[in-house]
């Protein structure tokens, strides 16, 4: 009969119509879209490990979509892949939100995690990506601000955007003398190499760090990573600003590197328990330990208070490294926290430097963390420590 088959002969055209989209029973075709982007997204990131031009740009819709590839093709990487974590579609147009996990090969012990933001557009039945880029406020990677030039050194990979190959040989020499100057004073126990990243300005820098720029004008370098090492973390990355490194003397540039490769180093005991002056202190001794440098040659803004009778009462607290445009009080406070290990070093001796960074790291937590090492590692209380670098200030700066 009529009435039991899916459409009267006058509704036959509508059925016709919607025949790919519906059955009898209703049910809609199901959405491809997530998985036939996770396949693209696969072969992108198999393109870029396999450095193949052609299968990359395949995956692109723009013009020069084989750009990105380019970028980074002279950075060493051991993995590169994209997990899906979310997918919003209009018509022929979509942006997915992913993962991209990415391991530097002979330095990354565990891959990089980064959120990504990739767009893209269907046509002929086959999505392509139209940008890769940074999610919300995310840091750009070396890549996402040009062709990065890799140089390697004996301890370190060093890799720049926008740099002459002889600058980047230069950033090797000196991360390969940091090294084993800081193993010497540390010790051999972490991975003795660096990764540094140049980028072509202070605004890159800023990019990569996902922040302003004017919170770093000044600053040399710093250093990013995981607090307390678990040994399964990708390795550090020093990041440089070039416009506030280029105007160092040799001795400044050496240092600054050594510093910061300190930190590279003492990353596995560097907890929430560590306060600023001994972090940052202890970076700033390994920096200068050799250099014949006198205390008042490396702390001139704390030997001018103190000469002035402006004596410190305290230790610096961690909100008085904070880059906040007060040049002066970040000068006294590195110089401070340079100040206690020196004297530390110079008291109770090198040894029991790291042995006290080392116990007020492991502490865990920052209650009670440096008030027990001072009295299990160098068998004093903080009021007395505090007297006697009030003193040791006096003495070395008055």
């Amino acid at each position: 009969m009529a009435g039991r088959r899916c459409a009267s002969r006058a509704g036959l055209s509508v059925v016709l119509l919607l025949a790919g989209l519906v059955g009898c029973g209703g049910r809609a075709a199901p959405d491809t879209a997530a998985a036939d982007v996770r396949r693209v997204l696969d072969r992108r990131a198999a393109a870029v490990l396999d450095r193949d031009d052609a299968a990359f740009r395949a995956t692109g819709a723009a013009a020069g979509a084989g750009q990105g590839l380019a970028n980074l093709r002279d950075v060493p990487l051991a993995a590169w892949s994209y997990r899906l974590a979310g997918l919003s579609r209009s018509g022929d147009h979509a942006t997915a939100r992913a993962e991209l996990r990415y391991r530097i090969a002979g330095y990354d012990a565990a891959p990089v995690t980064v959120d990504r933001t990739l767009r893209l557009t269907r046509a002929g039945g086959t999505w392509r990506v139209t940008s890769d880029e940074p999610a919300g406020k995310g840091g750009d990677q070396l890549w996402d601000e040009g062709t990065v030039t890799a140089v390697r050194g004996e301890h370190s990979l060093v890799l720049g955007v926008g740099q002459s190959g002889e600058r980047l040989r230069a950033f090797a020499g000196l991360a390969d003398r940091a090294v084993p100057a800081v193993s010497d004073a540390w010790g051999a126990d972490w991975s003795r190499h660096v990764v540094v990243l140049v980028p072509k300005s202070l605004e890159g820098m800023a990019g990569l760090l996902g922040a302003p720029a004017s919170g770093y004008r000044g600053i040399a370098a710093v250093t990013t990573g995981e607090a307390g090492g678990s040994g399964k973390a990708p390795a550090d990355r020093i990041i440089v600003n070039p416009d506030a490194y280029g105007v160092l003397g040799d001795l400044g540039k050496q240092v600054v590197l050594t510093h910061e490769t300190t930190h590279v180093a003492t990353r596995a005991h560097t907890t929430a328990a560590t306060p600023l002056w001994l972090s940052e202190g202890y970076a700033d001794w390994a920096g200068y330990r050799g250099s014949g440098r006198t205390s008042g040659q490396v702390a001139p803004e704390l030997q001018r208070a103190v000469s002035e009778g402006d004596v410190p009462a305290t230790l610096p607290e961690d909100e008085d490294f904070g880059f906040t445009g007060d040049a002066g009080r970040l000068a006294r406070a590195y110089e401070g926290g340079w100040m206690a290990c020196r004297l530390i070093a110079d008291r109770w001796g090198e040894v029991r430097l790291n042995d006290f960074y080392r116990a007020v790291g492991d502490h865990g937590k920052r209650a009670g963390a440096v008030e027990n090492a001072l009295r299990e590692v160098l068998h004093t209380t903080p009021e007395r420590f505090a007297t006697l670098w009030r003193q040791y200030l006096g003495d070395q700066l008055g």
